[in-house]
């Protein structure tokens, strides 16, 4: 039985709430009504925020992630070792990996993994990007930081054969990840360790 609303306009704003991930119909009841009983200036600071952020936010012009600036902050700062490339899936991963406090070199953002059977392929992903940054000479070592799935290595395979014959290190996460885990569901304990405790890559798992 559908649920009926008193408001076309409540219902509109619970349609709109309920397309966000992990948001069914009644936690986007909850959420609208929350926002109901607040005042307008604090409902208009939250919608203007979701604006901005949609209309103003950039992405890093070397390694893809987000950023205020066409530089981000962590590509930007002469602090980091800048020949050192860690490279994972998402932005996501990469706030994960920072809050490790173990790794101080800088990212590459690819923006997936390749998955044949959800359409994505290389080309899909920042991977010529990549390519490009180690073909510059300056980087020493690339860290695969992808998750432990089937598409994940295939990535990694992927990324092993265009890097190879550039000179430059590769290296994978120590597994002390499961397989099939995402770094979104492992411990900052185990991640950091996993950093630390890297090995070569050599094309095989």
């Amino acid at each position: 039985m559908n649920q009926q609303y008193p408001s076309a306009l409540l219902e509109k704003a619970i349609n709109e709430f309920s397309k966000l991930p992990g948001i069914g119909r009644k936690t986007a009841l909850r959420l609208v009504l929350h926002l109901l009983r607040q005042d307008s200036a604090t409902v208009e600071a939250f919608g203007g925020s979701v604006i901005r952020l949609r209309n103003e936010v950039k992405y890093c012009n070397v390694c893809h992630n987000i950023s205020d600036t066409d530089v981000c902050q962590i590509c930007a700062n002469p602090a980091r070792d800048a020949s050192t490339i860690c490279v994972v899936e998402n932005i996501r991963d990469v706030m994960i990996i920072e809050s490790t406090q173990q790794f101080r070199g800088l990212y590459h953002v690819l923006g997936g993994v390749i998955s044949p059977m959800d359409g994505i392929g290389p080309g899909d992903l920042q991977i010529e990007s990549l390519v490009n940054r180690a073909s510059a000479g300056d980087i020493k070592e690339v860290i695969l930081a992808l998750s432990t799935t089937m598409e994940g290595d295939t990535t990694n395979f992927y990324i092993y054969r265009k890097l190879e014959k550039l000179g430059v290190k590769l290296s994978i996460l120590a597994r002390g990840v499961s397989i099939g885990d995402e770094l979104e569901y492992t411990d900052e304990v185990t991640l950091g360790r996993s950093i630390v405790n890297r090995t070569v890559f050599t094309g095989t798992i």
